[in-house]
C-alpha cells in the first residue's frame, strides 16, 4: 500500500491548552487517528479532506508517538480526543451564550442531546439535524442540510456522521456554509455525549489504551479498526521513517 498522506505534512493542534488560541471566526476543525489516517491512504478526497481543513487534532495516541519518533517539527505535546475539543468549545459557547448545531446521527441520539445539554450547557440554545441514513446524499438532501444549518446562524457547529464522510462533507460544502463559527467533525463524540457509547474511563484514556477499551466494548465493529488497522499504520509509519534516512 502506497503512501499518499504523511505523518510529517500534518499541522497539528499541540495540546488541549491551545485549542484556546485557535482564531474565532469561520474555522474547520478535524481530528486525525491511526484509522483515519490508514483510510486516507486510498480515499483521496478524505485525505485532501484532512490536508484542507483549519486545524487538526491529533485524536489518538499513536499520532502523538508516530511524530515523536519520527522527530517531525514541533510535534503534539499530548493526545487531543473529539470529547476534548468538544467540551472546551461548548464550556466556552457556555459561557457567553449562544446556539450550537449539531447536523448528523440519529433523531433517538439527538433527542438525548438536546436532554443533556439543556441541563449541562443552559445558555446554549440547541439545533438539531439528524440527515438520511444513506451512504451518499443527494442534492436534494444536501441543500436541505445546508439550508438547516444556514437558517439557525449557529455559533458553534459539529457535524458527526462518522470518518470519513464527515470530512469529505464539510470539505465539499464548506463554502456553501454561511456561518462565522467554529465546526467540528467530531464522530463518536455524539454517541459519548448522549450516553448510547459508553467512552472509556479516564484511567484508559490517560494510558493511552482507548483503543483497547473500545475494541473489548464492541469487538464485532471495532476488530478490523484496531487488529488490522494500527499494524497497517505502524508500517506506514516505519516506511516514513525509513524513507526519511534515503
Amino acid at each position: 500500500m502506497e503512501s499518499k498522506l504523511k505523518i510529517r505534512e500534518l499541522r497539528l493542534v499541540p495540546s488541549r491548552k491551545a485549542l484556546a488560541s485557535l482564531p474565532d471566526g469561520k474555522v474547520l476543525i478535524n481530528t486525525v487517528n491511526a484509522y483515519s489516517f490508514v483510510t486516507a491512504q486510498n480515499d483521496a478526497a478524505f485525505a485532501e479532506a484532512l490536508r484542507g481543513g483549519d486545524y487538526l487534532i491529533p485524536d489518538g495516541i499513536s499520532i502523538v508517538k508516530a511524530c515523536k519518533w519520527l522527530k517531525v517539527e514541533n510535534p503534539p505535546e499530548e493526545k487531543i480526543a473529539g470529547a476534548d475539543l468538544f467540551a472546551f468549545e461548548m464550556e466556552r459557547l457556555n459561557r457567553k451564550g449562544g446556539t450550537c448545531f449539531f447536523m448528523g446521527s440519529s433523531e433517538e441520539v439527538l433527542a438525548k442531546i438536546r436532554e443533556k445539554a439543556a441541563g449541562l450547557y443552559p445558555a446554549i440554545r440547541i439545533e438539531t439535524y439528524s440527515p438520511p441514513y444513506k451512504p451518499v446524499f443527494s442534492e436534494e438532501d444536501n441543500a436541505a442540510i445546508i439550508a438547516a444549518i444556514n437558517a439557525a446562524r449557529p455559533d458553534l457547529l459539529w457535524i458527526g456522521m462518522t470518518a470519513p464522510k464527515q470530512e469529505k462533507w464539510a470539505r465539499e460544502h464548506w463554502h456553501e456554509l454561511d456561518i462565522k463559527c467554529h465546526c467540528g467533525t467530531i464522530g463518536a463524540v455524539f454517541d459519548f455525549f448522549a450516553g448510547t457509547v459508553e467512552r472509556a474511563p479516564d484511567a484508559w484514556v490517560r494510558a493511552g489504551l482507548e483503543w483497547l477499551y473500545r475494541l473489548l466494548r464492541e469487538p464485532g465493529r471495532m476488530w478490523k479498526r484496531y487488529l488490522v488497522g494500527n499494524p497497517l499504520f505502524l508500517s506506514l509509519v516505519i516506511r516514513e521513517r525509513l524513507a526519511g534516512k534515503d
